[in-house]
């Protein structure tokens, strides 16, 4: 494959043509598929691969949750209610029968969590790295699920929880020599807190609801929030504007950019946050606030929708300059 094809290239150019309507173009990430009783059924699917999504030395318990969720983070960002999923886990041979113990253990008690059952899959071999892939199924009314491609000149962006943790745990779990400095200043609580944002994702499930009732487009945020929030923007064929004093940022996050600055930009645009991303009209933001409170689940207005072409939103810092990065997200290519 050539360096210069993208990810997004892949897609639209190869699979796209040959996806069915039910794929919406292979511009979102779920599928929708009419379903009985004015219902849709919504289709998620993401893998995970050691060494790229997460470290072989990894816990079992850690892994399964992670292959689960951030599959679960897909369908609360579209609005869905889970209904099972398909498993196929490609197990190399140096793992023994107490590693899958632990991996089925955690797997069970998460699906029990999120009410997504395990439905099927395939078991199989393999002398590569282990990889699992899960096809998430849920279920939302007709014509309600909140598309990547909704968003509208005028709403306004909210992102849910906090930004940047995961992609500082990775720098923590990875332990680099260029972080260390930095790392072994942090408080033990923050470092912890880092760590665990990066291995177990929290999916916005509660969200659900409120999503697919007021907002307009949505997506999880899984590649970077700079880089995502791009891609949002650009199948809507909308631009925006981004308030970085608004940036919900933990309180662990915001030592170890107190500690290195420059990790900021690692934070917008390093990955596995598994927030929601979405917008919604302006007189629909009291509600959203309010039903965000009602379960628990923070939500900060970070910034607008702002009328086309699609060109990158805009990142203002407080002095109002804008803020550019090298690279907006994650890619796998």
């Amino acid at each position: 494959m050539a360096s210069d094809f993208s990810e997004d290239d892949l897609i639209a150019t190869l699979f796209a043509p040959i996806a069915g309507a039910a794929g919406l173009g292979l511009l979102d990430d779920a599928a929708l598929i009419d379903a009985p009783d004015g219902m849709q059924i919504v289709a998620t699917k993401d893998a995970v691969v050691a060494g790229v999504h997460f470290f072989p030395t990894d816990a079992p318990g850690d892994i399964a949750r992670k292959a689960l969720r951030v599959n679960i983070s897909d369908l609360a960002a579209k609005g869905a209610d889970p209904l099972g999923f398909l498993l196929a886990i490609l197990l190399p041979p140096d793992l023994d029968e107490r590693w899958l113990q632990s991996f089925a253990q955690a797997l069970g008690e998460d699906a029990r969590l999120f009410h997504c059952p395990l439905l099927g899959g395939d078991t199989v071999r393999t002398d590569g790295p282990l990889s699992l892939s899960i096809t998430a199924l849920g279920s939302a009314p007709r014509g309600r699920m909140a598309r990547r491609t909704g968003a509208k000149a005028g709403d306004l962006i909210y992102v849910s929880g906090s930004i940047g943790d995961a992609a500082l745990g990775l720098r923590v779990r990875a332990a680099a020599a260029a972080d260390l400095a930095w790392i072994e200043l942090l408080s033990d609580q923050a470092r912890a807190h880092l760590l665990r944002r990066y291995l177990v994702p929290e999916p916005r499930l509660a969200l659900a609801h409120a999503v697919r009732s007021l907002a307009h487009g949505a997506m999880d945020v899984s590649d970077g929030l700079a880089g995502d929030l791009a891609k949002m923007l650009r199948v809507s064929k909308v631009s925006g504007q981004v308030d970085l004093a608004r940036m919900p940022y933990s309180l662990a996050a915001r030592e170890a950019i107190a500690l290195a600055p420059g990790l900021g930009d690692v934070t917008l645009t390093g990955g596995d946050d598994y927030e929601i991303l979405c917008t919604l009209a302006p007189q629909n933001a009291g509600q959203f606030e309010t039903a965000a409170r009602t379960v628990g689940v923070a939500v900060t207005r970070i910034g607008e929708v702002t009328a086309g072409p699609s060109e990158l939103p805009q990142f203002i810092e407080q002095d109002g300059a804008v803020r550019t990065f090298a690279k907006g997200s994650y890619s796998h290519f």
